[in-house]
């Protein structure tokens, strides 16, 4: 059984940084390209980052030069490292594994506020 498994998510203030996880099992991680999604309250899942079997990344225009996306195949684990964070970023944030018909993790909720 797949399964994902995000943390990392919690409140910050603005100028912050947080790094999210997400540890995976159940499948061959290194194979399957892989992202993170938000929801903010009231609006429509967003890709965030995504990242490819063959490290290509992919990143929303709002959050380029600020968030970083990495994955440890070894550890069968996907990152996003989030750095100078906008009450805009306040979201649950998911996991993804496989494209947006495949499987998801059950969120982690970021706040962003002072």
């Amino acid at each position: 059984q797949v399964q994902l498994v995000e943390s990392g998510g919690a409140l910050v203030q603005p100028g912050g940084s947080l790094r999210l996880s997400c540890a995976a099992s159940g499948i061959i991680f290194k194979i399957f390209g892989v992202g993170w999604y938000r929801q903010a309250p009231g609006k429509q899942r967003e890709m965030v980052a995504t990242i490819s079997a063959g490290y290509i990344t992919n990143y929303a225009d709002s959050v380029k030069d600020r968030f970083t996306i990495s994955r440890n195949n070894a550890k069968n684990t996907l990152y996003l490292q989030m750095n100078n964070l906008e009450p805009e970023d306040t979201a649950v944030y998911y996991c993804n594994l496989g494209g947006v018909d495949s499987y998801w993790g059950q969120g982690t909720q970021v706040i962003v506020s002072s």
